[in-house]
């Protein structure tokens, strides 16, 4: 999805740096940032600690910004900030990835440490086309793929029940803390009758729904360019 050669590239969110190592296939020097220090030994690759609400470069610095599984982990409140922060580095492009129509509700754990319940993986914001173009107005849509294919999904009665058995089918093998109190998930809680009777429950009634559930992507990949 992007131009051949570049000159200089962002990669935000970069983590061990999978993604910094391709764009430096295609550009003289990459910026790889993240919330903690990179460690990336590569001699195009510039290690930068960094938040994407508040970046310390100036307008139009990089040819291309790169955020991919990122922008669904920030703070519902930070997120304009952080879109109009990728936009204004940009000089010509910004590519995001997103999971698709994700529903939130699926897969919810409770914090075995302050009680609250937490969406699966850490995401607290979900995305179509629609949204991207919202939360990036300098820019237009060039190019959108998608990747993958799901019928997750639930529904209010459903969500509710599973909430009320303490989440026990979560995605508690998570690396990302609880998004209330930062402290770690802990495991599943301890399974009662009560628990196992309302999960049998939130069970049956998604059952229900599935068969008018219809297939979505699981990714959107979306090519933004700036407006002159």
């Amino acid at each position: 999805m992007l131009p051949p050669r570049l000159r200089h590239a962002l990669d935000i969110g970069t983590r061990d740096g999978y993604i910094a190592r391709l764009l430096a296939e295609r550009a003289d020097m990459v910026t790889a940032l993240d919330l903690e220090l990179p460690r990336i030994d590569h001699p195009r690759i510039r290690c930068v600690k960094g938040d994407a609400t508040a970046l310390q470069f100036s307008d139009g610095a990089f040819d291309v910004v790169f955020c991919a599984e990122v922008l669904e982990h920030i703070p519902s409140h930070l997120l304009e900030a952080a879109c109009a922060e990728l936009s204004r580095v940009a000089q010509d492009y910004v590519l995001i990835g997103v999971p698709y129509r994700q529903d939130l509700r699926t897969d919810r754990t409770t914090c075995q440490h302050c009680g609250q319940t937490n969406p699966p993986w850490g995401h607290v914001n979900s995305f179509d086309e629609a949204r991207l173009a919202r939360l990036f107005p300098q820019c237009g849509m060039e190019r959108i793929e998608f990747v993958g294919a799901t019928r997750e999904g639930t529904n209010f009665l459903s969500a509710l029940l599973m909430d009320a058995a303490g989440n026990p089918y979560g995605t508690y093998e998570q690396d990302e803390p609880c998004v209330h109190c930062g402290a770690d998930l802990g495991g599943p809680p301890a399974r009662t009758i009560g628990s196992r009777v309302l999960a049998r429950a939130a069970t049956s009634v998604r059952k229900l729904q599935q068969p008018f559930v219809k297939e979505r992507p699981r990714w959107i990949h979306v090519l933004f360019r700036k407006h002159n």
